[in-house]
């Protein structure tokens, strides 16, 4: 899981820079390009024995629990468990993490986002344990 949660993104590799870095929104073109990503890192890591096992949870990781996700527009337990917990992670680290487009949001506020989406972008069960787990994982203890 670490491994896989780790190189989750390894198919930006294949996505220009300019695109990555682009301070304002993405037009179509290009949000097409990102969502190409799952995609590269798929067949990267499929290349790779050691690595061929965390394959499908990087191609999964942008689906969503309702089926609105992509590349393949898989619902609930269709996507594998290990992409359903990347996807809360990843979720969590782009909302409170700089981005070039936007300031972070607090970690409450973040925490908040990813509970008032369980049944729709996220796992229900894997969020339950996401928000009664993350304060133990902060450096100065539990979430207030």
């Amino acid at each position: 899981m670490r491994t896989a949660g780790l190189m989750h993104d390894i198919g930006k590799i294949g996505i220009r820079e300019t695109i990555l870095n682009k301070p304002g929104k993405l037009d179509s073109a290009e949000w097409v390009e990102v969502k190409r990503h799952p995609e590269i890192g798929y067949r990267i890591l499929s290349a790779v024995t050691e690595f061929s096992d965390l394959a499908l949870a990087i191609l999964e990781h942008h689906e969503r629990w309702d089926g609105s996700g992509y590349p393949q527009g898989l619902k609930a337990e269709q996507i594998s468990y290990q992409a359903r917990i990347i996807a809360i992670a990843d979720s969590y680290d782009a909302m409170t993490g700089p981005r070039p487009y936007r300031t972070p949001m607090a970690k409450e506020e973040a925490i908040e986002e990813i509970f008032n989406n369980r049944g729709i972008l996220y796992d229900p069960q894997i969020v339950q344990v996401f928000v009664s787990t993350i304060g133990q994982f902060e450096p100065y203890g539990p979430l207030s």
